[in-house]
C-alpha cells in the first residue's frame, strides 16, 4: 500500500488541511490495469464509508496477492467536515459535493474537489460512497442519474445493495462528483446507506461483499472467494412513495426498518409528550419496501417519515 498526499492548504490557525489517498497495486505490475476509485467521507456528518472501506482496506491488506488491478482509496475528503462533525466545508459552510469540477485558481473548497478530480480522472469506476443525514435512515442502496444509467447500470447490479434508484438529471446533480466523473468517462456508482453520525456495521459488511463482488467481476483482485451479490430492487419497474408527516410532534415508528409492507399496514404515529395525545396515525400508501425510514424523533409538519418502493396499486 502506498499513501500519497493529493491536496493540501495551510489554514488561518496554523494548521494544514490534508487530503490523502491510499494504493494498492499487484505486486507484479503491468500495462492497461484496470482501476478502481473508492471515495467517502465527502460530508462530514457521513461517517458509513469510513467503516466500509476500513474492511476494505485490511481485507486488500491480508490479500494482497489477489490484487491484479489498481485499487485507491479515498477515505475522507472532507477531514474538516469530519472533525467538526458537520455536513458541509466548515467556515465556507457550502456543501463539497456542489461545488465539482471546482478549479486550481478557486476558492478553497474548489481547489480540494478539482485536487480530487485530476487525481481520479482517467479511473475505469468509481464509487462515492455516502450516508443519510441525521433524520433519516437508508436501506443500502445505488443511486444513478438516468444519463449515464445504461453503463452505470451493470455495475450497480454487482454491488450487493437492496436497491437500485434510477433518477432524472437535475440541474444541481451537474455540479457533483458523480456527474462529473461520469461525464469525464469514468463508471461513477453513488451508494447512499445507514444514518448520519453514526455506523451501521452490517451495511459495512455487506457494502463490502459488494466492493469485492464488483472488482472480482471487472478482474481488479483475483481470488478463489465467492462474493455473492442479492438481486436488487430496481426503481425503474416500480414508484417510489413518500410519506410525510402531517402534524409536529414525537414520531413512533411502528416498523422496522427495511420491512416489507402492506397498502394501509401502519408506519407510525405523531403524538404529543406534553398531553398523551396521538395527533396523527400514518398508514402505507401502498405496499413495498419501506427503504427510507425517519431515525431522528422530533418531526414537523411536512417533515419526510418514511419512503416505500412498490408498485402501483390497481
Amino acid at each position: 500500500m502506498q499513501v500519497k498526499e493529493i491536496f493540501s492548504s495551510q489554514l488561518p490557525v496554523g494548521e494544514t488541511l490534508s487530503i490523502k489517498r491510499s494504493r494498492f497495486e499487484p505486486l507484479q505490475k503491468s500495462d492497461n490495469l484496470k482501476r478502481i476509485s473508492i471515495v467517502s467521507g465527502t460530508h462530514g456528518d457521513e461517517l458509513e464509508g469510513q467503516y466500509a472501506i476500513y474492511l476494505l482496506t485490511s481485507w486488500l491488506n491480508e490479500n494482497q496477492d489477489a490484487i491484479s488491478g489498481i485499487i485507491d482509496i479515498y477515505p475522507a475528503v472532507n477531514p474538516l467536515g469530519i472533525d467538526t462533525i458537520t455536513r458541509g466545508f466548515p467556515l465556507y459552510e457550502v456543501d463539497l459535493n456542489r461545488v465539482f469540477p471546482g478549479g486550481e485558481d478557486g476558492f478553497l473548497p474548489g481547489q480540494l474537489v478539482h485536487a480530487l478530480v485530476q487525481d481520479i480522472k482517467g479511473s475505469d469506476i468509481a464509487i462515492d460512497i455516502h450516508s443519510s443525514n441525521i433524520f433519516l435512515r437508508e436501506i443500502p442502496q445505488i443511486r444513478i442519474n438516468k444519463e449515464f444509467s445504461n453503463f452505470t447500470l451493470p455495475l450497480a447490479k454487482e454491488l450487493n445493495c437492496d436497491f437500485i434508484w434510477i433518477h432524472d438529471a437535475v440541474t444541481v446533480l451537474e455540479a457533483t462528483f458523480s456527474h462529473t466523473m461520469n461525464s469525464l468517462g469514468t463508471k461513477t456508482l453513488v451508494v447512499e446507506m445507514g444514518v448520519g453520525m453514526r455506523l451501521t456495521k452490517e451495511y459495512g459488511e455487506q457494502l463490502l461483499c459488494g466492493m469485492l463482488n464488483l472488482m472480482k467481476k471487472e478482474g481488479i483482485i483475483t481470488t478463489e472467494n465467492s462474493f455473492e451479490a442479492r438481486e436488487p430492487f430496481l426503481s425503474e419497474i416500480g414508484e417510489v412513495f413518500y410519506l410525510n408527516s402531517p402534524s409536529s410532534g414525537l414520531f413512533v415508528p411502528a416498523l422496522d426498518h427495511c420491512a416489507i409492507i402492506k397498502k394501509n399496514e401502519k408506519i407510525g404515529t405523531i403524538v404529543e409528550p406534553l398531553t398523551g395525545a396521538t395527533l396523527d396515525t400514518l398508514y402505507a400508501p401502498n405496499s413495498g419496501i419501506l427503504f427510507t425510514l425517519r431515525e431522528f424523533p422530533v418531526v414537523y409538519e411536512g417533515s419526510l417519515l418514511a419512503r416505500i418502493f412498490g408498485e402501483r396499486d390497481k
